[in-house]
């Protein structure tokens, strides 16, 4: 529903759990998180759904996700997604294949916080990914109305993988992905202790992305040793949930965005979780540091919405940093860029003034209320028309 949810967190509230299985028309249907074997596909695999037709694939491998440790207070979902993005896209480790979370360090994540990684996992090139589940999401789904939604998921003890990343959580650090593409990553304090050497060959891609017509300047944004960048944005279907929001607000409250050439937007993936922000003084708090509070959309991962300036670096909790995907149009000499981070270290950077700062130089990330999800925005506003025909209906179209 437009501005009321991007579809995932709509998805997630409101439909997935365990045991499921869903098709969706957008490569980053995941829910994985939840029980939910979700996958994208493309519309005419979404019509043979309508027509009762089968959805033909070859068996894929299984990789298995071995989680361990505890994350830092500093480090959020899209760190750890990174990092196994940076490990295993170019390799094609998991392309095809289904990525199954386990193991001791699924327990240290809370719901939101797997649903953050989940939908991530598109950028891997794996076929879909599901997560063992526990009382922590069997919680979460009860909080939305669905606790029957619940089932129990774990993996058999002589579970066979054709594959294993082992990932542990507690030396995952403050992670960013460099343009163009979510696998080109590093830490942040290694890029800001590389910096020339790594923004000279960004520069020089930026060159072979626009074939020669146009070309991105980042060494002219580097003042006393550290990298300024233009825009910051938290949105959509990773960066926009709840407890994403809340730690944001917890590095921005009594802070200031700056007047200067940085500015910060952030977008909550729903109403609800808006709502209950805006109850809970979060959407007031991030308001008077000087961010902008947008609603639900996805403009930011594909280009429709807060394009960066010319020449511009824009730092982004959002799923996909393509070229030209923020907006740029090097056939007309115009290019800016996106960098992938969390919204932790977005928040961090904000509070700097819009100069890269990781989330771990500041100690703020452990007030997080319990979210209350309120159903109304949805009740009073969607409309469900599932296996309610109506062919007579005339399509109203847009302009």
């Amino acid at each position: 529903p437009p501005h009321i949810a991007v579809i995932h967190q709509y998805m997630r509230e409101m439909m997935a759990g365990g045991g499921k299985m869903i098709l969706g028309s957008d490569s980053h249907t995941r829910y994985g998180a939840l029980g939910t074997m979700a996958v994208g596909e493309g519309g005419g695999e979404l019509v043979k759904q309508l027509l009762n037709d089968t959805w033909d694939i070859d068996y894929p491998g299984v990789v298995a996700v071995h989680l361990t440790g505890k994350p830092a207070p500093y480090v959020g979902p899209q760190d750890v997604a990174l990092a196994i993005i940076g490990a295993v896209f170019k390799n094609g480790y998991v392309k095809n294949k289904v990525m199954e979370f386990v193991g001791p360090g699924v327990a240290a994540l809370s719901t939101d916080f797997r649903n953050s990684v989940d939908v991530m996992t598109t950028e891997t090139t794996c076929l879909s990914s599901v997560w063992q589940t526990d009382e922590e999401v069997h919680n979460w789904l009860a909080l939305h109305g669905r606790g029957q939604d619940y089932c129990q998921l774990n993996p058999q003890p002589m579970a066979y993988y054709d594959g294993c990343i082992s990932v542990d959580l507690s030396a995952i650090k403050p992670m960013i992905a460099l343009p163009f593409h979510p696998s080109n990553v590093y830490e942040i304090d290694t890029l800001n202790q590389n910096l020339i050497d790594i923004l000279r060959e960004i520069e020089i891609e930026s060159e072979r992305v626009a074939h020669g017509k146009a070309k991105l300047s980042l060494l002219d944004k580097v003042e006393n040793g550290r990298l300024k960048v233009q825009q910051g944005i938290i949105a959509g279907c990773s960066g926009g949930n709840y407890e994403n929001v809340i730690a944001a607000a917890n590095a921005l409250r009594g802070q200031s965005c700056g007047n200067d050439t940085f500015s910060l937007a952030v977008y909550p993936s729903s109403q609800p979780v808006f709502m209950d922000l805006a109850k809970k003084g979060v959407v007031a708090d991030l308001i008077g540091a000087g961010a902008i509070i947008r609603t639900a959309f996805c403009g930011p991962c594909f280009g429709a919405g807060d394009t960066p300036i010319n020449n511009g670096l824009s730092i982004r909790h959002t799923t996909r940093n393509f070229p030209n995907r923020e907006g740029s149009k090097p056939a007309n000499g115009q290019m800016s860029a996106v960098a992938l981070m969390d919204a932790r270290s977005i928040a961090a950077t904000a509070a700097n003034g819009g100069y890269l700062t990781s989330a771990s130089e500041l100690d703020c990330w452990d007030n997080v209320p319990e979210y209350a999800f309120d159903v109304t925005p949805y009740k009073n506003r969607v409309y469900q028309g599932f296996v309610k025909g109506a062919t007579q209906q005339p399509l109203i179209y847009g302009p």
